[in-house]
């Protein structure tokens, strides 16, 4: 038996490959379907099943696509239905995969067609529990992501309880469990950063089996911040055909003059995404462009902040990196790339063409504006959680989630400096605000670094 994950950082997520005598299965399978199947092609093995926890909110998964490369047949829970063809599994039933055993051991809760899925091995011992959303490594599926579903928060958060005390709690303390998220993502409150852990140590750790059913319920649907806007948009997909995967890099990657690009750039319906480091878009872009670098979250961010799932992109990318850009922003359903600048923005520049800066101080050099005066604006875009943990006493909280709405607060006779808590979305804030017109001025380092700093008579509330 081989059983590997496949954990995505940017996304926090595991999808898994399993194997044996020449048989293969993928669970939660990214849109990218060619990972997939050099792994089976490494293992000499034919995909068999491709098995689904649940449809996701968080990202577009690519069970149809990999589907009709391999022959596979799709397998989804009970309750769940979708527009491609498919084994609609029932709670209790077992499939089989070379000398292995997959049994579907149904858990609504996170969603009503949630599923677990328990791996044995050749001698029929219980090895794995492949949990989807339903148990994460330290915490539990958030109950308020069923799209279109007429049962409340708390509905759900019931449901959830029954499946975790009745279904996943009796299996044996040694299994494995494998998650399909873990710390960073949307869709629990406070995940570990481990994949994975034994279930015995899940039942003494995880506060979701120490609780009494009402304070569970209680306890789940409280301090709930807002899912991402692409959530329903991306559980909609996962339920229909889309466009292949190959299409949608094949435009994303088009490579766009310079003028090409500007003309793409000034009609209204195009936004300009500048992917490139923190420093390289702060030295030179375009004045209208926003910025979501690759090197953080980026896909998650991408969803939070653009708001239209069929929004017709245009990039700036360092050299090599344009189909990593159309594959992520694929991933959350983003696919309406339309190409990226040629020669970057060096080209831009060469042909004459205007670039803005975004200005940058040290987390002292604001401690000292805020202490002598000379900086009136200060801004703190991280989320609620931080700002309520710590945050500089008296200062404006505009968090980047609601940018849309909390930036029009913002004056543009005035200049805003502004930070989170490492110097990265408070550069996408900063930059969504001036594409509208208003002086942002970026601190560097963000929080981290500003409680390091020499705070004189600057105070920290705690």
């Amino acid at each position: 038996m081989i059983l590997e994950q496949m954990y995505t950082k940017c996304l926090a997520q595991g999808a898994y490959f399993i194997c044996s005598q020449g048989e293969a299965i993928i669970i939660d399978p990214l849109r990218e379907v060619q990972p997939y199947l050099d792994l089976a092609n490494d293992h000499d093995s034919t995909i068999k099943y491709i098995f689904l926890t649940h449809f996701h909110a968080d990202f577009v998964s690519g069970q149809v696509d990999l589907a009709k490369a391999t022959g596979a047949t799709v397998i989804l829970g009970p309750n769940a239905k979708a527009a491609y063809d498919y084994h609609g599994a029932k709670d209790g039933e077992v499939f089989q995969v070379g000398a292995l055993q997959i049994e579907v051991i149904h858990t609504p809760g996170h969603t009503m067609e949630s599923t677990c899925y328990l791996l044995r091995d050749e001698d029929g011992k219980e090895q794995a529990l492949f949990t989807g959303d339903t148990l994460f490594i330290g915490d539990v599926g958030r109950p308020d992501l069923a799209a279109k579903s007429n049962l409340t928060k708390e509905d759900l958060a019931g449901h959830l309880y029954d499946s975790l005390h009745n279904r996943i709690m009796p299996l044996s303390d040694d299994i494995i469990v494998y998650p399909a998220h873990g710390a960073g993502s949307a869709c629990g409150k406070n995940m570990s950063s481990q994949t994975s852990d034994t279930l015995g140590n899940q039942k003494e750790t995880n506060y979701a089996f120490k609780l009494e059913k009402q304070d569970f319920i209680k306890e789940l649907v409280t301090g709930l911040s807002a899912p991402p806007s692409y959530f329903p948009e991306n559980v909609a997909m996962n339920k229909r055909v889309n466009t292949d995967f190959d299409t949608i890099i094949k435009r994303g990657t088009t490579p766009l003059s310079v003028s090409a690009f500007e003309d793409l750039a000034s009609q209204n319906d195009v936004l300009v995404l500048d992917t490139r480091s923190v420093s390289a878009f702060a030295k030179a872009s375009l004045s209208q462009a926003w910025f979501v670098g690759l090197s953080g979250q980026f896909a998650p961010w991408v969803g939070a902040i653009v708001k239209d799932i069929n929004q017709k992109i245009i990039v700036i990318t360092e050299k090599g990196k344009e189909e990593e850009v159309a594959t992520r922003l694929s991933r959350v359903g983003y696919d309406h790339s339309l190409g990226y600048l040629k020669g970057g923005i060096d080209a831009w520049i060469a042909e004459g063409k205007e670039v803005v800066q975004t200005q940058e101080i040290t987390a002292q050099e604001f401690i000292d504006g805020l202490s002598n005066g000379s900086i009136a604006y200060p801004v703190d875009v991280r989320k609620d959680g931080e700002f309520a943990t710590s945050h500089i006493e008296g200062i404006a909280h505009k968090p980047l989630d609601n940018v849309h709405t909390n930036s029009k607060e913002l004056d543009p006779a005035k200049t805003y400096h502004v930070h989170c808590a490492g110097g990265y979305r408070s550069l996408i804030y900063a930059s969504i605000a001036r594409s509208q017109g208003v002086n942002m001025v970026n601190v560097l380092g963000g929080y981290g670094a500003i409680k390091k700093t020499e705070l004189g008579t600057i105070k920290i509330t705690e």
